[in-house]
């Protein structure tokens, strides 16, 4: 497809555009209604229109600020589909490819962040695993005092 405007040249929109299409077929083949089938169209198709706005704004500000939105939106797009595996809503092995594909977005995403934004510092997307530990027995032993 001939390009017309910058935001189209751009490697995360034209991913972003291929991810919000495979999320549409998606849609079309999940049965019925569902929160998270509602969320996933409405964050998929955030995705690249943030990206094509914020390639838009003059001021790095405004242009970190809507990629920042974009990277929401892919990570919620990442969450939307972990909802409908785990309801069987969609087979896991389906969603595999596209959550590896919101992976690129977001690393994308996160290069264009540490490039314009003023809060690079702050930005850990990629960086290791996250756990949050939660002791149970510890708890419990404050119920008996």
């Amino acid at each position: 497809m001939k390009t017309y405007f910058d935001h189209e040249r751009l490697d995360v929109y034209q991913e972003a555009i291929a991810f919000c299409g495979w999320a549409g077929d998606l849609l079309s083949d999940v049965a019925g209604k569902a929160a998270a089938k509602d969320q996933l169209d409405r964050a998929s198709t955030s995705l690249p229109l943030n990206i094509a706005e914020g390639n838009g704004k003059f001021s790095d500000a405004d242009r970190s600020r809507f990629l920042e939105i974009a990277r929401g939106s892919a990570l919620e797009c990442a969450a939307c589909l972990d909802v409908l595996a785990v309801r069987r809503l969609v087979d896991t092995e389906r969603v595999v490819p596209a959550k590896e594909q919101l992976v690129r977005i977001v690393n994308m995403l996160m290069g264009m962040l540490k490039r314009f934004s003023g809060r690079a510092e702050f930005l850990r997307e990629g960086e290791g695993k996250h756990a949050v530990g939660f002791d149970h027995d510890h708890d419990h032993d404050h119920e008996h005092d």
